[in-house]
């Protein structure tokens, strides 16, 4: 056979082959509408070759995609919610699929593909971001420091409740089918109901419903609402179903403090895998982080809320860790905001899943969590809000921060540096960051 035979041959298999490739399937369709975006997620047999574009007037996404086939129309989503006003599809090109998004109004389309995992074979994701509202985590730039408020203006202390996992993230599952996530959005909406019943606080919720954010947004959406506490609710998991018991971490820039703690940082930070992230999102704003908590003395004051939190969880379950433990969470690493992590039981433990799925059960642990954040801060109410102008009245208190000096404090409230001393028990001018000073009442001295 002549070379130029060979090389006719050659190319026919290569063409044949093409041809005989087995063609992607569609699976399957599942859709999560958040409050600025909507994410379509397309379960595949294998990688698929798409493209997409967006049509104006109106408006609609198309989606092309290659050598795929549809086994059944898509049929019981509801596009109530969403971003979304229809989803049409029909062959083209012999054997492509073209898939349709009529949209309810001018949409951001971002789309990526997953290989499989753990909890998912292959997945083609359409992320719908509104343009007149959402912002992509992802393209959006790191978010800076929020400015102090006004201090003439009180302000009320802002909790940031987060309720672990969602959407694509189903968290850990019990025995008895029990998700995560749902656990941890009625514990957290039970957490909300409390903040915002006490006088000087107001909850924000990082989620109120059953949709992705990712770890990163998570991050940023607490410096967004200026918190003053960070909380991600979460229930842990074990291969031992005999393991039980509630726990509360804070970030480590060290390593963790136990084996366990690091086996629950790399569950917790697998979520945004797990969830449906682009493999090529970049996490420049974590990178830097760790300097500005150790300088900020945030680390600190998120070990002394836990603290008061693990207490309170043990007026209501049982303690998994007595003390609390540190690992690398990432959804923690948020400069300025005190942040902590509270798994609330083992899920994969059956009377611990039973509980959990027990709304007053629910609230109890939401009611503990409330008593240690209400500690903390009576005792450190942050300066220009509302709970330290009340306390100012029968003698405020002041927390310590890096670089003060008694001297410049007195002067702040306007006391005499005698009176500052007597009324803390000082012996001389020597402070530490974090300690509470207890300011008298101004004498005008």
């Amino acid at each position: 056979m002549t070379i130029k035979a060979l090389t006719a041959l050659l190319l026919t298999l290569l063409l044949v082959s093409a041809v005989c490739a087995d063609p992607v399937n569609i699976r399957g369709v599942r859709m999560w509408p958040a409050p600025d975006n909507t994410r379509l997620v397309f379960d595949v047999t294998a990688d698929v070759e798409h493209s997409l574009f967006v049509l104006k007037n109106p408006d609609r996404l198309v989606i092309d995609l290659k050598n795929t086939s549809l086994n059944k129309p898509f049929v019981g989503l509801d596009l109530g919610p969403s971003l979304i006003r229809d989803i049409r599809s029909a062959p083209r090109n012999g054997g492509d699929l073209r898939v349709v998004l009529d949209l309810k109004g001018a949409v951001r389309p971002k789309s990526f593909v997953l290989r499989p995992n753990n909890e998912y074979g292959h997945r083609l994701v359409i992320d719908l971001y509104d343009t007149k509202t959402a912002a992509d985590p992802v393209a959006a730039a790191p978010v800076a420091p929020a400015a102090s408020a006004t201090p003439s203006v009180p302000r009320e202390i802002v909790i940031a409740i987060d309720a672990g996992h969602g959407g694509e993230d189903p968290g850990a599952i019990g025995p008895r089918g029990t998700r995560e996530k749902d656990v941890t959005l009625a514990v957290a909406k039970r957490l909300r109901e409390l903040v915002n019943r006490e006088p000087g606080m107001r909850a924000v919720m990082v989620r109120d419903g059953d949709y992705f954010v990712q770890l990163r947004r998570r991050v940023e959406m607490a410096r967004e609402h200026r918190a003053d506490l960070f909380i991600s609710i979460h229930a842990d998991a074990f291969a031992d179903r005999r393991a039980r018991g509630a726990s509360v971490y804070t970030l480590s820039d060290r390593g963790a403090t136990s084996e366990h703690a690091r086996l629950v940082a790399d569950k917790e930070n697998a979520s945004d895998i797990i969830g449906g992230v682009s493999l090529d999102d970049k996490d420049d704003l974590l990178t830097s982080v760790l300097l500005d908590l150790s300088l900020t003395g945030t680390m600190e004051a998120s070990t002394d809320v836990a603290g008061r939190v693990l207490s309170g969880l043990g007026q209501v379950a049982h303690l998994h860790r007595t003390r609390v433990e540190q690992a690398g969470f990432r959804v923690l690493k948020s400069p300025n905001v005190p942040s902590i992590l509270v798994e609330t039981a083992f899920i994969s433990n059956p009377d611990e899943e039973r509980k959990l799925r027990d709304p007053n059960h629910q609230y109890a642990l939401a009611r503990s969590v409330m008593d240690g954040v209400r500690a903390y801060f009576r005792q450190n109410p942050p300066p220009g809000t509302l709970l330290a102008m009340r306390q100012g009245t029968n003698g405020q208190q002041h927390v310590i921060g890096r670089g003060e000096t008694l001297s410049g404090i007195a002067r702040q409230y306007q006391v005499s540096l005698e009176l500052l001393r007597s009324s803390n028990a000082l012996s001389g001018d020597q402070l530490r960051v974090g300690d509470v000073l207890r300011i008298p009442v101004a004498t005008g001295g």
